[in-house]
């Protein structure tokens, strides 16, 4: 599958400055949620709209397409591979952050492997969040695009975690709207207001944000 024109024709409407913008609110406050790590790998960057925006000292983006107009820092090591051929070192990152990535894997043991891998080069101690759509509250729409494989829940990511190694430590079953073209229009100014409302997740909320601990021995 040509991911570089499905992704241009999927966000063909969505202004691509906009969306940087409005994930200069959602980075840091992902990244809060950590626990602020300073080591903080994307593995599945995309044009680098998180990587962008997290507030870390050391930051990797790892995607199997390179997109000339990522929102890369200068800093960023960029790695242009798919994730699972990417060498990537052990033991090292304090932060993993991974969204809308898991469900374009083809099975659930791509997923458990992919998280295996995540533990490996993860620091005892570090924090893994997985952001993605939530098919309990969008399955009216989920398979309307066509690199979904896999249906997964908050639940479901729960359990991948814990049997990849990690402690499931925070688990937000419904956190931002489904996407950039749902009821929440791209506008920072409106993101950091959703963000301060919790209540309002449980509204307009159809993505998880499940965070994980890497444990010791």
């Amino acid at each position: 599958m040509n991911y570089e024109r499905l992704y241009s024709y999927r966000f063909r409407d969505i202004d691509q400055d906009g969306r940087v913008a409005v994930w200069r609110e959602i980075g840091p406050h992902v990244h809060g949620l950590m626990g602020q790590p300073q080591k903080v790998l994307d593995p599945a960057a995309g044009r680098g709209e998180f990587i962008g925006a997290v507030p870390a000292k050391e930051t990797w983006a790892v995607d199997e397409v390179s997109y000339p107009e990522a929102a890369h820092k200068s800093d960023t090591k960029v790695i242009t591979a798919s994730i699972m051929d990417a060498e990537l070192p052990d033991d090292y990152f304090d932060g993993v952050f991974i969204s809308n990535f898991l469900e374009h894997l083809h099975d659930q043991e791509a997923v458990a492997a992919f998280l295996e891998k995540m533990h490996g080069a993860m620091e005892v101690g570090g924090r893994i969040a997985i952001m993605g759509p939530n098919y309990r509250y969008c399955s009216d729409e989920y398979w309307d695009c066509a690199d979904h494989y896999v249906a997964l829940t908050h639940v479901a990511i729960g359990e991948h975690l814990y049997a990849a190694g990690f402690e499931p430590e925070r688990v937000i079953p419904r956190y931002l709207p489904y996407s950039f073209r749902g009821i929440l229009p791209p506008s920072p100014q409106l993101t950091r207001l959703y963000l301060k409302t919790p209540p309002a997740w449980r509204l307009l909320g159809k993505q998880f944000l499940v965070v994980g601990r890497k444990l010791g021995g």
